[in-house]
């Protein structure tokens, strides 16, 4: 999920990129859902961790505003509702016991309103569960799409912000600015294997990072996502194998006022 409406290739993602919801599964665990609890999946994108809440007899409600995404899950989860939203300015008609996101908020640049958005849609009381990029998080690859793209001439490329990585005292205090009373923050290392190591991080950051290269022609581009392999090489290929340098901040917090 994220406010830019990338054009989400469902299919691939799910083959190539399941690592991103299964490590959510962790992160069901410490929200500990409860039967007779409704709980928000915010950015539950094609809705498999929105089903493993579900199973533990919680009413559960996926949103997401990749259509892309929301008509997969639709399919895949008939049983369950789907709605597209975005993060920024979403209102449902009873408040939540809980809203949990995995793997979303660092799509959100405009993070205030997103937090905002959170806390209107809390019961009093009601807990936030969120892990997503914190700061560092695939900065060696950052970096090195940058750097490729001002060497083949597309300064202006090479300029777009599209995540919102923030450290435990940035995101920490606009909660806690706006209503919430921060429980546990945690940010760490978590270097993730790719899914195809023949591709390398090519197929990453197509999917990923596809605004980067917005009218740019396929042979540049291609020869743009060589450079950056080429730049990253040290730090991301280990063992024969490639690796995003993702680093994670983890919150839970209350809704206190």
């Amino acid at each position: 999920m994220h406010t830019d409406r990338n054009i989400w290739k469902v299919n691939l993602y799910n083959k190539k990129h399941a690592f991103v919801y299964q490590y959510g599964e962790e992160l069901i665990g410490i929200l500990d859902p409860k039967p007779d609890e409704l709980i928000l999946d915010l950015g539950c994108g094609s809705g498999q961790l929105t089903d493993g809440i579900a199973k533990t007899g919680a009413k559960v409600i996926g949103m997401d505003n990749s259509e892309e995404m929301i008509q997969y899950a639709r399919n895949e989860y008939p049983e369950l509702q789907f709605f597209v939203k975005d993060a920024t300015n979403f209102q449902f008609n009873k408040p939540f016991d809980a809203i949990f996101s995995n793997a979303v908020l660092h799509w959100v640049t405009d993070n205030k309103s997103a937090v905002l958005s959170m806390y209107n849609n809390l019961k009093k009381e009601g807990r936030l569960v969120v892990e997503f990029g914190g700061k560092g998080n695939v900065e060696t690859i950052i970096k090195g799409i940058k750097k490729a793209l001002i060497d083949k001439g597309y300064l202006q490329n090479s300029k777009i912000e599209k995540w919102f990585f923030p450290s435990i005292s940035e995101y920490t205090g606009l909660l806690e600015e706006n209503g919430f009373e921060v429980q546990y923050a945690h940010l760490f290392d978590r270097p993730t294997e790719l899914a195809d190591h023949k591709i390398g991080l090519k197929e990453w950051i197509e999917m990923f990072g596809a605004s980067f290269f917005i009218d740019i022609p396929e042979k540049d581009k291609n020869e743009i996502l060589e450079e950056v392999q080429n730049n990253v090489w040290d730090k991301c290929f280990k063992d024969g194998k490639w690796f995003a340098d993702y680093r994670r901040i983890r919150i839970i917090a209350k809704k206190i006022n």
